[in-house]
């Protein structure tokens, strides 16, 4: 891995500066390699999860991802013109300039997760290329035939001073992370977020930490309730559950509780009739994973919780193997819960009631800060409440899980949910280095303005000027 970095820093400072043509082609390989393997990389990442949906993977990972190099392509002129800047009068008048160059950073690692293998390498990887960055990416080794595909394929595309990909388990991707890149991208749960700053920082990387968090939906007295449901089956049960934005638990009015659960439970009869054998619903992802979801709900039920699952066409679960598991909500959960503790990030959905939206609100806020959060109701009064008085990384109103998919908006946490964002023109300055540039006039301006020695009446003429 070294090697391969010590290569492609090399091959970055001998091509300075970066051609925008250059870019452009890069990115177009990049979307040409998911378009022309779109069907091997669906089929990869069904084969790695055990059940997944092609379609859903073709619109998540492949189209998706495609749709945002065709943004970047747009957009790249525009993010990489320099900005000029204000100087203090009379400087202008005098010949002086200031300006801020976006230049490339040099080489960017990018440490992606399983649960949407190919658009969280991709989807970063067309903005780090916009930048005129070299990219090393390091897939999940839970995705085995995805991660391995895609070193294929960007073996073909790219020349390994250009884009490079490592596969393997925890101990490379340890080692990955305490390389000296010039910034590194990380998408993945908040534990991992940490170690993977720390060994970041015995270089002095700056670091890009798309975490997760408990993203909270706040169902209003206002919502439309069978609209609402459905929006929060659908976040919740695409992909299992399995995303770092799916809602994580409900904050529903105490006299609307019963309601809005039947509203949840139509949502997901209406778009999932069964189950274990719908291809159009996924596995999770591992015997690992699924174990950690099944003894977090036993926990919440030793504590208190109702336990409803949601099973529409009443399968038996227990006689399969496949990692299948149906939504199941939990009423009644206390704080003490692993549920209310930890990311979900599972087809598991608790709900607590609340009484005065302001108790929700200081729910919300007397905990970490989420990566998401998402507000259903009509009232405006009430939804500026929840916005202007909680703190999150992004936020849907009257959906869930969609301001992620706006090309232009910066996608992003804030605290424990994440450092730094990708997405939109923020993306590209994201992995640029803002470079200051002034240019100062023929004129002794240290002189004019009374900076240089020896001090006098002209330097106190100054100081007063400035404190005016």
């Amino acid at each position: 891995m070294t090697g391969i970095l010590e290569r492609q820093r090399a091959a970055f400072v001998a091509s300075r500066p970066e051609r925008l043509a250059v870019r452009r082609n890069r990115i177009e390989r990049a979307m040409k390699l998911l378009t022309d393997h779109a069907e091997p990389l669906c089929a990869a990442m069904a084969e790695d999860f055990g059940s997944r949906s092609v379609r859903q993977s073709m619109m998540t990972d492949i189209a998706g991802t495609v749709r945002f190099g065709k943004y970047c392509l747009k957009n790249l002129a525009g993010w990489a013109k320099p900005d000029r800047r204000r100087l203090d009068f009379p400087l202008p008048l005098l010949g002086a300039k200031a300006e801020v160059r976006y230049e490339a950073k040099g080489v960017v690692g990018i440490m992606s997760p399983w649960n949407f293998p190919v658009n969280l390498s991709f989807g970063p990887l067309m903005q780090v290329l916009a930048a005129g960055n070299r990219a090393m990416l390091k897939p999940s080794e839970f995705t085995e035939r995805t991660s391995s595909l895609t070193a294929e394929l960007v073996d073909k595309v790219f020349a390994p001073e250009e884009v490079a990909v490592v596969t393997g388990g925890p101990d490379v991707a340890q080692a990955f992370s305490e390389l000296p890149f010039d910034h590194l991208v990380f998408t993945g749960s908040t534990a991992t977020g940490r170690k993977v700053m720390e060994a970041a920082a015995k270089n002095l990387v700056p670091v890009t930490l798309e975490l997760g968090g408990k993203s909270p939906v706040f169902v209003g007295r206002s919502a439309d309730l069978r609209r609402a449901g459905e929006r929060i089956a659908m976040g919740k049960m695409m992909n299992a559950g399995q995303i770092c934005l799916a809602p994580d638990y409900l904050l529903v009015h105490e006299s609307q509780e019963d309601a809005a659960i039947a509203a949840v439970e139509l949502g997901v009869r209406d778009m999932y009739p069964t189950l274990l054998s719908n291809d159009d619903y996924a596995s999770v992802v591992t015997d690992r994973h699924f174990e950690r979801l099944q003894d977090m709900v036993e926990d919440a039920r030793q504590k208190g919780a109702e336990v409803v699952e949601v099973n529409p066409a009443n399968e038996d679960f227990t006689a399969s193997n496949n990692r299948k598991m149906p939504l199941t909500i939990l009423r009644n959960v206390t704080d003490d819960m692993r549920a209310m503790q930890e990311e979900i990030f599972g087809p598991v959905l608790p709900v607590k009631t609340y009484s005065r939206a302001e108790d929700a609100v200081d729910y919300v806020n007397g905990r970490d800060r989420p990566l998401g959060l998402y507000y259903f109701g009509s009232d405006r009064v009430e939804q500026e409440q929840v916005l202007t008085r909680t703190i999150s990384g992004g936020v849907t109103v009257n959906d869930v899980v969609f301001h992620v998919s706006m090309d232009d908006l910066p996608f992003g946490g804030v605290g424990p949910s994440g450092i730094g964002s990708y997405h939109g023109p923020e993306g590209f300055r994201e992995f640029s280095h803002a470079r200051s540039i002034y240019t100062q006039p023929a004129i002794d301006i240290a002189k004019l303005a009374g900076f240089k020695p020896p001090y006098g009446q002209a330097t106190d003429k100054a100081a007063r000027m400035a404190m005016r």
